[in-house]
């Protein structure tokens, strides 16, 4: 039985696209060039920000963080950054009595801006509230943690196999893979992808009646 649902947030509830483009706008190349580097560099297995770095060798990601919020073009984003399923799955998974936990690797700054939005979500945590970011087994200790309930009992659903299935496997919980997204559609028919998540969906709302009992 599913007690509780755990939710990834770039690419699973909301697009990142926004996101990227104000960097692009920010550091002067073409939106496509910053998508197709976040997508390589993610692809290879490392940090997204290191297409920033790319981009703008010796860069400090934090540093130009600060100077980006200064100059009033900073992190943002509001409705029209989430998929258009987001509401009506998370609602409906609460109405069946799952908890619902929302995170992800974000800023503090992020996390205020989705608990704004009043989802129906219990809990909604970024990796700058907790101090640690996934794959990190903190991380997921602290996502099962939100639940409030075994792992066994609660799902992770994401569209990263590195930063979303395998960690969370390892740390005992359910998993759910989604085909949204850049990486998502990348891995969606991977062997190990299929082998390994306990559902592969390709939207959330396939998730409520999934669990319904």
């Amino acid at each position: 039985m599913i007690r509780a649902a755990i939710f990834d947030i770039g690419e699973t509830l909301i697009s990142d696209t926004r996101y990227w483009a104000t960097w692009a706008d920010w550091l002067g190349v073409p939106h496509h060039t910053m998508s197709a580097l976040v997508g390589a560099v993610v692809a290879q297995g490392r940090d997204n920000s290191d297409a920033l770095r790319m981009i703008k060798p010796g860069i400090d990601v934090d540093a130009e963080y600060e100077a980006r919020e200064a100059a009033g073009r900073g992190e943002y984003l509001d409705e029209s950054d989430l998929y258009p399923d987001v509401r009506p799955a998370l609602a409906g998974l609460q109405a069946l009595g799952i908890r619902v936990v929302l995170a992800g690797n974000q800023t503090v700054k992020a996390g205020k801006l989705l608990r704004a939005l009043d989802l129906p979500a219990d809990v909604i945590a970024t990796s700058g509230d907790w101090g640690c970011a996934k794959p990190d087994p903190e991380f997921f200790a602290r996502a099962i943690a939100a639940a409030e309930v075994p792992p066994h009992e609660a799902v992770y659903v994401g569209d990263h196999p590195q930063n979303d299935l395998t960690p969370a496997i390892q740390a005992g919980l359910r998993t759910a893979h989604i085909r949204r997204g850049a990486l998502g559609h990348l891995w969606a028919d991977d062997p190990d992808v299929i082998a390994s998540a306990d559902w592969r969906i390709n939207t959330l709302t396939e998730l409520v009646p999934t669990f319904t009992p």
